[in-house]
């Protein structure tokens, strides 16, 4: 198979050997991948594969077909359109995964769309529910909500019955934002405007925790998924203090099979109901050739965009 191969932080289509299922996995071809800010810092060194996870090829997403089961998987068979979360990998002509990972890409929904689901739905449903314990009625900050987390985020904060405000950068797509379900879109200057808030979904960073620490409701959780703002923030003991309110954190990637498998599960039953029932939608910016990574890289990098980049075989 060829795959996309960082080699001294460039990107090359190259070849490598076919993947072999083990027990309880599941050979997929690849149909489509989503590019996730993850995959430009392991290029980059920065984050590199979790331990079972090729550490040259990135990816950790995908959509595609059963090709082959390892000794034990017997839920999915040959041809059966998945999807699912991987610890890197998925940006190749194949891969191999635990079939508990795997996800049925519901009827009517295309596998390039289905490409950009897993890890920005996953991440969303897991930080606004088993971390954030986000309910109806609540008022809930997203920041950033133009990327793939984002605009996934708002969707299912709708889906649940909370009131969503979301920061977003570029008037442009403020329009686009609120069609997804937001109450208010709003610049990150004017986070004070908007509260309290009873959750904080922060995926920029540093400077929205700091932001929004004055304008917590009482008992409001913070739950931080992203730092491509900054990582170091300067935090007011006292607000967290007035306002009984939690800061925590959360990251797929590093987490055991079993972890993902239960994640999986709970996207099974809540999310992926939502996109079956055309409930929620993947935004996709552009598509890409997989041999072309480079460029989609390049236009991730760019930033201005609106959901996913996703890299399609042909």
């Amino acid at each position: 198979m060829r795959a996309v191969t960082i080699v001294e932080g460039e990107l090359h289509w190259s070849e490598h050997p076919d993947p072999t299922p083990g027990q309880g996995e599941v050979v997929v071809a690849v149909t489509a991948a989503g590019i996730n800010g993850a995959d430009m810092l392991q290029r980059k060194g920065f984050y590199p594969a979790p331990p079972g996870s090729p550490s040259d090829i990135p990816g950790l997403e995908f959509s595609g077909t059963v090709l082959a089961n390892g000794a034990g998987a017997g839920r999915f068979a040959a041809g059966d359109r998945v999807m699912a979360i991987c610890g890197g990998g998925g940006q190749a002509e194949q891969v191999v995964v635990p079939e508990s990972a795997l996800l049925p890409v519901p009827e009517g929904v295309d596998l390039v769309h289905a490409g950009g689901f897993p890890e920005v739905y996953s991440t969303a449903q897991d930080a606004l529910f088993t971390q954030a314990h986000l309910g109806a009625g609540d008022r809930v900050l997203i920041s950033g909500a133009a990327g793939g987390v984002g605009t996934a985020a708002v969707q299912l904060a709708r889906a649940a019955g909370a009131h969503v405000v979301a920061t977003v950068r570029s008037h442009g797509f403020h329009g686009a934002v609120a069609a997804l379900g937001a109450d208010e879109v709003i610049l990150p200057d004017q986070v004070a405007e908007f509260g309290p808030y009873d959750v904080s979904l922060e995926l920029v960073g540093a400077p929205g925790v700091e932001a929004v620490l004055p304008h917590l409701a009482t008992g409001a959780r913070v739950v931080v998924i992203g730092v491509g703002g900054g990582a170091k923030a300067e935090v007011n003991l006292l607000a967290l203090m007035g306002a009984r309110a939690t800061i925590g954190g959360s990251t797929l990637r590093a987490r055991s099979a079993e972890d993902k498998a239960a994640v999986a599960r709970l996207v099974e039953g809540f999310a992926l109901g939502l996109l079956a029932e055309r409930e929620v939608a993947v935004p996709v910016a552009a598509t890409f050739p997989m041999e072309e990574a480079t460029a989609a890289y390049e236009r991730f990098a760019a930033g201005g965009k609106l959901g996913k980049i996703i890299l399609v075989n042909g």
